[in-house]
């Protein structure tokens, strides 16, 4: 038998190498920092005792989506884990993880299972049964010496193709289980599949012969980490580029060459541009048909690079497709133009455009973002966050519904990870998970998450998660007392029973969660508490804003 010092004892003392110690030094071995996790899980403690620090949330989804945002904003080179118990543990995590497969994070999660004599007995819940739909990998440890070969194979689905969640349930005996010596582990190095040089120049080709490019950048982009070769590129060909939600901040939204995001809303640069456009070229995107991704007109040349084949001619048909990462591809791109071309090609006409465009735009929606009318226009709110936050230094996410809606078209990113877009599937609350995660991933930023009050009453109780852990963030909450949107839903509900409103003082509650908390009804008023919440976050203190806002269902949707 293998031994190990346990360092979580008071006492020093020799303790068999079990499953639960095996999952602990792989972990370690990964460069794992926190394990995200509630409320008991038996790898916690061991995690523990190898200074992988437990991040206890209230409810396992917050957990997941802890994780979930730990994951992007590291670019999926620092893999969130996270762990929950048996039984109702993994059943509540569900919503979490089928939020980071519908967005392609990349998350590891370990929940617990019934000791293995008691499996597919009714009414034992088995996570290998039941997480296929949401998972991009799911599986069980039937043996504690199987712990070394089923991690390397989770990491290495983690880190290669298209990012997902994976998991890996283990049953609590399984964990008590002996090992017979040090696991064999190593972790696995990630590869930057190159596209296959013809395809290459057929796609280069194509937008170089094309009248009205685009280029729409994904997520992709970002967990390459190939921020700079797009730039490079863009710049090189003369092509705009949009990006899309989860893809926002891979390109600067103040480029001359940007038009934003195409989410559900977005500004009208991008419907102008995509109107027009002849060529499509699609880089780190899987293409996806979704009611919160604009649409691509028909009748378009579509080309599209993919590190997943599964994601070409997925929903749309794509002309010409190459098989590779982002980064590498572009590298590739850009070393083939630059032989075609004797310098950048002028884009001064189409600068020219989007500033046109862009101004028009603005300047018929600046009467809301500066609205002095009470209550408060949540286009106000936004557009005082723009004007007080320091964009360069700052994570900022929506949560699902309106504040999404509204703050997409405006809030302009300017720095890779400055904003999290989410939103495949659309579970309310999610953002204030992520934003904890993100803050972790990069705590040189101020991580802020902006959020309606039905999305507070979802999840809020895990502010004082931030506060507890100490993950200084600024949670804005748009408060309507109503859920936004849902009078076209519920018009005789509403009528007769009031379904749609909502109530609660929540600068209240989230000063009883031990957070800097202010209430703010006047728009004289934001600038000044936006300042005073970032000096209080900057402190180590989170900080919570309740902003009274009016329900403005207007959008710039194209």
């Amino acid at each position: 038998m293998a031994y190990y010092y346990d360092k979580a004892c008071s006492t020093a003392r020799r303790t068999t190498l079990d499953g639960k110690t095996a999952i602990a030094r792989i972990l370690k071995a990964e460069g794992t920092e926190y394990l995200f996790c509630f409320p008991h899980n038996p790898i916690i403690d061991v995690c523990a005792a190898h200074d992988i620090r437990p991040i206890i949330g209230r409810t396992e989804r917050v957990v997941i989506n802890m994780a979930d945002g730990y994951s992007r904003v590291s670019s999926g080179k620092r893999i969130g884990v996270a762990a929950m118990q048996h039984g109702p543990g993994v059943e509540n995590a569900f919503a979490g993880v089928a939020q980071a497969y519908g967005d392609n994070s990349p998350v590891l999660v370990l929940p617990g299972t019934y000791e293995r004599r008691a499996l597919g007995i009714p009414p034992n819940f088995q996570a290998i049964h039941n997480y296929r739909s949401v998972t991009k990998w799911v599986a069980q440890v039937p043996f504690a010496d199987r712990i070394p070969q089923l991690m390397r194979r989770a990491f290495t689905l983690l880190r290669s193709g298209r990012p997902g969640p994976v998991m890996l349930e283990i049953p609590v005996d399984v964990m008590d289980e002996p090992l017979d010596g040090e696991p064999d582990y190593r972790p696995f190095k990630v590869s930057r599949p190159h596209g296959d040089p013809r395809d290459v120049e057929e796609a280069l080709n194509v937008l170089l012969a094309a009248k009205s490019p685009v280029i729409v950048a994904g997520q992709g982009v970002l967990y390459a980490e190939a921020w700079d070769e797009l730039r490079e590129f863009a710049e090189l060909v003369g092509v705009p580029v949009m990006t899309t939600l989860n893809g926002k901040g891979a390109f600067p939204e103040d480029h001359p060459l940007a038009l934003g995001a195409g989410g559900r809303t977005r500004p009208k640069t991008v419907d102008h541009f995509l109107t027009r456009a002849d060529v499509i070229f699609g880089i780190g995107t899987s293409f996806t048909r979704s009611a919160y991704i604009v649409p691509i007109p028909p009748g378009k040349t579509l080309v599209q690079i993919a590190i997943n084949e599964d994601d070409v001619n997925k929903d749309y048909p794509v002309s010409y497709g190459v098989i590779g990462d982002a980064k590498a591809v572009l590298s590739q791109l850009i070393t083939l133009a630059r032989t075609r071309l004797e310098g950048p090609r002028p884009s001064d006409h189409v600068q020219a455009e989007i500033r046109a465009v862009k101004t028009e735009f603005l300047r018929a929606w600046m009467p809301r973002l500066t609205s002095d009318e009470t209550p408060i226009s949540p286009y106000r709110v936004i557009w005082e966050l723009m004007r007080n936050l320091d964009r360069r230094r700052t994570v900022i996410t929506h949560d699902a519904g309106n504040p999404r809606d509204q703050m997409v078209p405006f809030y302009e990113t300017l720095i890779p990870h400055g904003y999290i877009g989410w939103g495949k599937t659309t579970q309310l609350g999610t953002g204030l998970g992520l934003v904890m995660g993100a803050k972790l991933a990069r705590p040189d930023l101020l991580a802020v998450n902006v959020m309606g009050d039905a999305a507070f009453g979802m999840v809020g109780m895990d502010f004082e998660t931030a506060v507890r852990a100490r993950i200084p963030i600024l949670t804005v909450i748009l408060n309507n007392n109503l859920m936004g949107g849902y009078d076209k839903y519920l018009p005789v509900s509403t009528a007769k029973f009031g379904a749609r409103y909502l109530s609660g003082n929540f600068a209240k509650v989230g000063e009883g969660l031990g957070g800097y908390t202010e209430r703010v009804e006047k728009p004289e008023e934001l600038a000044p508490a936006i300042r005073r919440a970032v000096a209080e976050v900057e402190t180590g203190r989170p900080a919570l804003l309740e902003v009274m806002t009016r329900e403005e269902a207007v959008f710039p949707a194209g």
